[in-house]
């Protein structure tokens, strides 16, 4: 079943050891508002406390697009002044970083149009996963938009510099193909086997032991920060955590019994 949020815009749902974001806005192509931005904080809040969420998919609805960006046709109402902007910005940036520091693995399941702030968001996903239908670009150009550090810097650390301009400075849309030839994405899929192809992967991280995926995933991000703001001591500590684990005994258990381990996160 789909839980609501306090929007209807916004659907999430568990399977297994898998939570699901989804975007459901489909008659704009999945356009986000302000309060569908901060019904996505609340909904990973609550898979970040689940035990039982191990990976979180993030999608869209519809089958025509991941998302699309902001909603233009709210831009007056939540847009149209400086202080407003200001407030947007947060409300979007808190979303985006809850995404980015999300302590489980998340993937982007793209279908169709991943634009503007659907980029942006997809950017913030441990991994993306495409149609061989789907379409991405960042039109900021075309509408005069100014673009934050935090959204640039993570295009740049996926595509590096060179294609993050191209993007930018085109404003046009990249087919998969494009895509996956910059490093924007990881797999492009035919369009009727992305979504069981992503449940699989899913499914597959889902098995493997959560405190080795959690270490990981916070050195790799301490990877791309500046030398002086790289937390090293904790990297450390996480790396022990797992040697020091009942999963490592697990592991190793399996390994010999030629058995598929039943990892618990402790």
């Amino acid at each position: 079943m789909d839980d609501k949020t306090k929007t209807d815009k916004m659907l999430s749902r568990k399977e297994g050891g898998v939570g699901y974001v989804i975007f459901n806005n489909p008659e704009r192509h999945n356009a986000v508002s302000l309060e569908m931005w901060a019904a996505t904080t609340e909904i990973l809040e609550g898979f970040r406390d689940d035990a039982d969420v191990r990976v979180v998919v993030i999608t869209g609805a519809g089958g025509k697009s991941f998302v699309s960006g902001a909603d233009i046709s709210k831009f007056e109402s939540e847009r149209s002044s400086m202080e407003a902007v200001k407030h947007y910005n947060a409300v979007v940036g808190k979303a985006n970083q809850t995404v980015y520091e999300f302590s489980k693995p998340t993937i982007a399941m793209i279908k169709g149009y991943c634009i503007g702030g659907g980029l942006g968001l997809a950017l913030c996903c441990d991994m993306r996963i495409a149609s061989d239908n789907s379409k991405f670009g960042v039109p900021a150009a075309k509408l005069g938009l100014g673009y934050s550090y935090p959204g640039l810097k993570r295009l740049v650390d996926v595509v590096g510099p060179a294609f993050a301009k191209e993007i930018f400075f085109t404003g046009r849309q990249f087919d998969a193909g494009e895509a996956r030839d910059m490093g924007l994405i990881n797999r492009v899929v035919p369009v009727d086997d992305l979504e069981s192809f992503v449940r699989n992967y899913a499914d597959i991280i889902a098995a493997n032991a959560p405190l080795t995926l959690k270490s990981v995933k916070f050195i790799v991000g301490e990877a791309v920060k500046d030398e002086s703001q790289r937390n090293l001591a904790h990297a450390t500590e996480l790396v022990e955590n797992c040697f020091t684990s009942q999963d490592y005994i697990e592991g190793r258990r399996a390994f010999m019994e030629k058995r598929k381990p039943m990892f618990t996160g402790r």
